[in-house]
């Protein structure tokens, strides 16, 4: 309506045959169903496979769910659904929070469904292990979840006996015994694992919810020129008080060789690569508090630290919570000057034979060209794009260039540009 509203409803048409001009099968039918998260949202591209009385293709799940036509009666089926990609999706330090609210009782995730979520490692319980195994995806230190997949579904219409859906054993297939007519409601609940706040991404229409930053959380940094051959303790003291932050922090590594976790938790830091200049975080609490970490590096020449030093969403998203739940960006502050410089990095993976990603890093939200061009100067191709202020990235797929061996990537803003690299291996 004018005011933005939408909803919508579901509903089925029959066909009838009065003439009977068709002649449909007396002894086959149809098992169908929805596959839908707990907030009503369609699941797409979830594998649904049959089996019982006899052999049937694998479905891919899309907008209306999935169906089995010509199935014969009076046998018995098993449906079972599977997804298992994108493990992070809708996973943040935020899920970490309320995991570890509900945990200590203080405020309880409030469906049996988020609770599932919440058992990452899938041991039947939610514990601070959950924590730990999450906080490893978030730092990029683990692509999978240990003993547990990316995605569960339960019977829809399974009710839970109480708040804790680990005192029984819940279905997440539905079976049909002497099937005796079709079945158009063989419906699943969807659980994303790791997302107790519901902002994964469902199906291609709907997208992440979107959380308008209100502020900014800023690590003030005491921006000291840096003498080759020197080790020194760099504080990051936070200017407010968050519930938790993630962030990617970005350092030169051809100036900067990172030697130690100064203050804070080691596990709160992802340091696998070290190589690449990138450390990740993430850190939560569960009472508002000064954050605070303090990393040693050294010095590997003469550098001013706020030119080698920037924090972005490179790998794991920028962002902090307060204790009203708003969302936060993150920055770095040397003195008065915060740290959203200009950056192309180095594409990743480098070499490279199918698909390689460029990331960037723009101080103003504006256009910006990217030009791939050969040793002889002709251009390859070009992408041109509007793009946000901090951390960007675009993907190259190998079919959309010419050639191997070595080429080069420039890009350009109106104020900016910069030149790199890259290596195409057949």
């Amino acid at each position: 309506d004018e005011a933005g509203n939408a909803d919508h409803c579901r509903t089925y048409v029959v066909i009838q045959d009065p003439n009977g001009a068709c002649t449909p099968d007396p002894t086959a039918g149809l098992i169908a169903g929805r596959i839908a998260s707990e907030n009503d949202q369609d699941v797409t591209d979830v594998t649904v496979s049959l089996s019982g009385g006899g052999t049937f293709p694998n479905i891919l799940t899309d907008m209306e769910g999935y169906m089995f036509g010509d199935v014969p009666m009076h046998n018995n089926y098993t449906v079972t659904p599977e997804k298992d990609d994108n493990y992070m999706n809708g996973v943040t330090t935020y899920d970490l929070v309320l995991i570890q609210k509900h945990i200590l009782g203080v405020q309880p995730l409030g469906s049996p469904y988020k609770i599932i979520a919440a058992d990452v490692n899938n041991s039947g319980a939610t514990s601070a292990i959950d924590i730990i195994e999450l906080r490893k995806m978030i730092l990029n230190i683990n692509t999978e979840f240990p003993n547990n997949t990316s995605w569960r579904f339960v019977d829809k219409d399974f009710v839970f006996p109480s708040a804790n859906p680990f005192e029984t054993t819940f279905p997440e297939v539905i079976s049909f015994n002497d099937l005796e007519a079709s079945e158009l409601a063989a419906d699943f609940v969807a659980i994303k694992v790791g997302d107790v706040n519901e902002t994964a991404t469902y199906n291609g229409l709907v997208g992440t919810q979107d959380r308008n930053k209100v502020g900014e959380l800023a690590f003030d940094v005491a921006d000291n020129m840096l003498n080759a051959g020197q080790t020194y303790t760099i504080d990051f003291a936070g200017n407010q008080k968050v519930l938790g932050y993630q962030f990617t922090l970005n350092f030169n590594s051809a100036a900067l060789e990172f030697v130690d976790v100064a203050k804070g938790d080691i596990e709160n830091f992802g340091l696998t690569m070290l190589n690449e200049g990138v450390i990740t975080t993430s850190w939560n609490t569960t009472a508002a508090s000064d954050v605070a970490f303090s990393l040693t590096f050294k010095a590997l020449a003469n550098v001013q630290l706020s030119d080698v030093l920037t924090a972005n969403s490179r790998y794991t998203t920028a962002e902090a919570y307060t204790a009203d739940a708003e969302l936060l960006d993150v920055a770095l502050t040397f003195g008065t000057t915060k740290n959203t410089a200009f950056e192309l990095y180095q594409n990743v993976p480098n070499p490279f034979n199918a698909e390689t990603r460029i990331g960037f890093n723009l101080s103003e939200a504006g256009t910006a060209t990217l030009r791939v061009f050969d040793l002889a100067g002709k251009v390859l191709k070009v992408i041109d794009g509007d793009y946000a202020k901090g951390y960007n990235e675009i993907t190259l797929n190998r079919s959309e260039l010419n050639g191997a061996g070595v080429i080069y990537y420039q890009l350009d803003t109106a104020t900016s540009s910069a030149t790199k690299k890259m290596i195409i291996v057949d």
